[in-house]
């Protein structure tokens, strides 16, 4: 039975924060966004009061036309794109929308510096290649390992981050979320990954670790960011599950990591009530995936009904902190690809997860 609903979370005070006190930074002011064409666009504070750093997008397959390719979130990033003054840097597994090629295009011609990371499987795809003709510089990773970050950096000023692809099946078939984090010291700490692959050709187990805000204060939020392998996340995501008093919800697309079964187990062992939901595609194809092993833990965990993929990696911890990001609850994302997780601690802001996770969760069998 849950604690708060999804109203009351949202009209929680921003600044109630857990864990220690860390450096502070002032956010840029952000705007608020309305929701249309049945996309989820909300910031984390009720109009009228100060302007939260975060924003948050969520995919909608059942409200966007997938044979228009109208109505989704990538035409909100667009107008973040042409927004941009001096540089924007994409770190994006894969990119087929036309929309945002266009508007790569746009920023590239007006003077802006345009940058991209990307594995070497996609790099044959037209958006990409059109951008190449344009003069936009675009490198590989060249390894049989995911180059599978999903990131954009505006300006040096602002990070748009999730498990979105920018790809047509991505954002309209889908679901899938972005949080755009406007601050100039988490878009540091992108920027200094992103170079660490454009500049250094360093990818995968070839690393670094070199973030240099990994733990932060935001507007009295507190925030972590960690890339992998550099950054060890599965421990600092064990940790976090094992701090947890009253909740845990998680949306995975791909869960085989035991050592992260292990722990969520353990919390549901003490009485902590455990939630999950799984991609269904992946529970039939992963080797080694545990959701048969939380099930049988006696954990309330299913699999989803959804249209197109349950593409999420999030995890909820007691109504009060949001992981999200690229990374893969796996091996593979801990060990030997290049992933990116931010971890916010934010009520209202987790209040709007959850009311993602209910949506599919209800759904769910």
């Amino acid at each position: 039975m849950r604690k708060l609903s999804a109203f009351l979370l949202i009209l929680l005070s921003a600044c109630l924060q857990t864990g220690p006190q860390l450096p502070a930074e002032t956010s840029l002011p952000a705007t608020t966004a309305t929701a249309e064409k049945g996309e989820t666009i909300s910031p984390t504070t009720p109009p009228g009061e100060n302007s939260s750093p975060f924003q948050v997008y969520f995919t909608d397959p059942y409200a966007t036309s997938a044979s228009t390719y109208r109505g989704g979130i990538d035409e909100d990033l667009v107008s973040a794109i042409d927004s941009a003054q001096k540089t924007i840097d994409i770190a994006m597994l894969n990119i087929n929308l036309d929309r945002v090629g266009d508007a790569l295009v746009r920023a590239h011609r007006r003077g802006v510096q345009v940058r991209l990371v990307m594995d070497s499987a996609a790099l044959d795809g037209n958006v990409p290649r059109r951008l190449e003709g344009e003069g936009i510089p675009i490198i590989g990773d060249r390894r049989e390992s995911l180059m599978h970050n999903k990131f954009l950096v505006i300006d040096g000023l602002e990070v748009w981050t999730g498990s979105l692809n920018l790809t047509a099946t991505g954002v309209y078939e889908d679901h899938n979320n972005m949080i755009r984090i406007r601050s100039s010291r988490v878009a540091e700490n992108y920027t200094v990954e992103f170079n660490e692959m454009f500049v250094e050709d360093l990818f995968g187990d070839n690393i670094r670790a070199a973030t240099p805000n990994a733990r932060l204060t935001l507007d009295g939020r507190q925030v972590e960011v960690y890339f992998s392998p550099d950054d060890g996340v599965l421990q600092h995501l064990i940790q976090l599950v094992q701090s947890a008093q009253s909740s845990i919800q998680f949306l995975a697309f791909s869960f085989t990591s035991d050592a992260l079964a292990d722990a969520m187990i353990e919390r549901a062992q003490a009485g902590v009530q455990v939630q999950g939901v799984f991609d269904s595609d992946q529970i039939d194809s992963n080797q080694g995936g545990d959701y048969d092993r939380l099930r049988q833990a006696g954990l309330d965990v299913r699999r989803d009904s959804l249209p197109g993929q349950m593409h999420h990696k999030v995890i909820l911890v007691d109504d009060q902190v949001v992981v999200t990001g690229s990374y893969n609850f796996s091996n593979s994302a801990e060990k030997r690809n290049d992933e990116n997780v931010v971890i916010v601690y934010d009520p209202p802001l987790a209040g709007l997860y959850w009311v993602e996770f209910e949506k599919i969760f209800n759904r769910a069998r």
